[in-house]
């Protein structure tokens, strides 16, 4: 495919999208930066490689099976489509390179510390003898997750990243904190804001396999919070999604290399039929649909976006997505189904991830909240009785819908 040089500019600080040729990429100084890059390299490669989940196990709603045919139930799911696997080097000087994606990562995270603590961190940083580390946007974050992971409670039991080639603390129990309590964050500021009015940055937690957001005030205390953080350096269009309508209900990514379906069809789904509606799609003369995993599916949020901000869903104005009400009757948008199964909980074969492109609500003494931000990443039962929902679990009283929205993908063809 033949793609013309583009330039994209880099607006870093709170959230900002710099958009120029239809490209826009998040960052995090107050410097504005323009990144050329050639039609030489553009056509070399896909410049936003999704990772792979590094799934392949199979699974029904109940268990973990050990092979399922194209004719069965619960077939097409993620360990049925090989993607980019994960690939890593690492270089011994403290830093490791993804081979996929060209990024370049700090192996070792420093102590928990605060957002601005962080970005003079970075740019202080001459790590490997590099001075342009910067923290990694929440996409480029994203990348390094595997859900190979699995996790239940408040302990970490297999940690959803690579620990080959990443060291990842877990929550100091010595001090009050859970295993969990080990969120790396991100530059990515949400918008919008989570509970009842606190500004929020978005992270990746590698203990329990999902995308929140995280207060940057303690709001009890009233003092500054903390996380971690891992920066990274190179490839700064990671992330950058390059939509093209074709005029046909579908949506290409000239970045990532997927075509997507324009609207969901409207009717939401337990996991074992949204699987088959993405098998047996028929659209714009191809027929080679399937269910996104959730790296892909990830892929397409716009967290520029929020319904507290835009009033819209976090995704691009192109996709069309349905209007749900909430629980308490509001304007919302729904959670839509990956093909990837969260091995999370007694039952690891039981729920699969999904994006809230809509706020991620959840219901806390009696009030429905957006407690993790639109664009969060959590997962849902794969299947239940549908009069038994909405239902609320966890301690923050997480929205449970089940019966979820789908958004198919392929692959661009060559």
């Amino acid at each position: 495919m033949k793609m013309k040089p583009m330039t994209v500019i880099v607006i870093i600080g709170s959230l900002i999208m710099g958009i120029v040729a239809s490209y826009a990429i998040e960052s995090d100084t107050d410097i504005i930066e323009t990144i050329e890059i050639s039609e030489d390299e553009e056509n070399d490669d896909l410049f936003y490689k999704i990772v792979d989940t590094g799934v392949d196990s199979v699974f029904t709603d109940k268990s973990i099976v050990s092979e399922l045919i194209d004719t069965d139930a619960f077939y097409g799911q993620d360990a049925h489509y090989t993607g980019n696997q994960p690939s890593y080097t690492d270089n011994g000087d403290g830093t490791v390179t993804d081979d996929v994606t060209g990024l370049m990562w700090q192996q070792t995270m420093d102590q928990k510390m605060t957002y601005e603590e962080a970005l003079n961190y970075a740019n202080e940083s001459t790590l490997g003898g590099y001075d342009d580390w910067r923290i990694p946007s929440i996409k480029e974050l994203f990348s390094l997750i595997q859900f190979t992971g699995q996790s239940g409670g408040e302990v970490a039991k297999i940690l959803y990243i690579d620990t080959n080639f990443f060291d990842q603390p877990i929550g100091n129990t010595s001090i009050g904190e859970r295993e969990i309590d080990a969120q790396t964050w991100s530059s990515t500021l949400y918008v919008g804001q989570t509970m009842h009015g606190d500004d929020t940055i978005f992270g990746v937690n590698f203990i329990d396999g999902r995308i929140k957001g995280y207060g940057l005030q303690k709001p009890r205390s009233n003092t500054v919070n903390k996380g971690y953080f891992r920066l990274v350096r190179g490839n700064e269009a990671y992330g950058v999604n390059n939509f093209v309508d074709n005029g046909d209900g579908t949506i290409s990514d000239l970045s990532t290399g997927l075509m997507w379906q324009m609207n969901d069809d409207g009717n939401t789904r337990d996991w074992e039929a949204a699987l088959d509606y993405s098998e047996t799609l028929s659209l714009a003369g191809y027929d080679d649909w399937r269910l996104p995993n959730i790296k892909e599916l990830q892929s397409i949020a716009d967290y520029s976006k929020s319904m507290q901000t835009t009033g819209t869903a976090a995704i691009d104005d192109l996709f069309n997505l349905s209007e749900i009400r909430d629980p308490n009757g509001q304007l919302n948008y729904g959670f839509y189904w990956s093909s990837t199964t969260h091995q999370d909980g007694r039952s690891i074969a039981n729920s699969a991830s999904y994006v809230a492109f809509g706020e991620a609500q959840g219901k806390m003494f009696g009030d429905i909240l957006d407690v993790h931000g639109c664009g969060a990443v959590r997962s849902d039962p794969k299947s239940g009785d549908d009069s038994n929902y909405p239902s609320y679990f966890g301690p923050q009283g997480d929205v449970r819908y089940v019966y979820n929205y789908v958004l198919s993908v392929r692959t661009i063809d060559e």
